[in-house]
């Protein structure tokens, strides 16, 4: 038997079959291209409640963790870097089709900006527990407080401001771990 357009093999049309093909369309255009939904989610990390933002910083922390052990010390700081920089200019890109595609200016599942933000606050910073959790903590606050610039940046269009504005937490929350490590308040 033939299949009609909507795959339905009774020959009944979608909408009398209970069918609305309208709403799977949608419901694809809600999430957006595959590889748009996997980077800006951080393939489902901010799927994660309560707190997604906080989901997407954790799983970077561990991540890195895992990652900063592997290498040489040599090339923890310039692979940090570079991390940073290429989550931030994919993350752009696929934050900014995720947000059209569900509608939303700023949709909470998009994580990818926190993957960057607490990137940039790991730079330089030593491998041990405290520092870790100074890292996590320091750039959460100041992602959630948002001071100036921060709160302008979110304000900029699309993926760009969805990710800028925790781009530039990640530098407040970088600099103040600096400033810990460099006063001896934090060892």
């Amino acid at each position: 038997m033939k299949a009609t357009p909507a795959g339905n093999s009774a020959g009944v049309p979608p909408a009398a079959a209970g069918v609305n093909p309208e709403a799977n369309e949608g419901a694809s255009r809600l999430r957006g291209p595959l590889w748009a939904t996997l980077v800006a989610t951080f393939f489902g990390v901010g799927r994660l409640r309560p707190g997604p933002g906080s989901w997407g910083s954790a799983a970077t922390v561990i991540l890195w963790t895992v990652l900063a052990y592997g290498m040489t010390p040599s090339l923890r700081t310039p692979v940090a870097i570079a991390l940073a920089l290429l989550v931030t200019l994919i993350g752009i890109p696929a934050a900014t089709q995720v947000a059209r595609a569900s509608g939303v200016k700023d949709p909470q599942f998009v994580v990818i900006d926190e993957v960057a933000g607490q990137l940039i606050a790991l730079i330089a910073v030593p491998l041990a527990w405290k520092t870790f959790l100074a890292g996590f903590i320091l750039f959460r606050a100041f992602d959630i407080v948002k001071p100036p610039p921060v709160r302008q940046l979110e304000k900029l269009p699309e993926g760009t401001g969805i990710v800028l504005d925790d781009v530039a937490a990640g530098i407040y929350a970088l600099v103040v771990m600096q400033l810990l490590l460099h006063s001896g308040l934090l060892r």
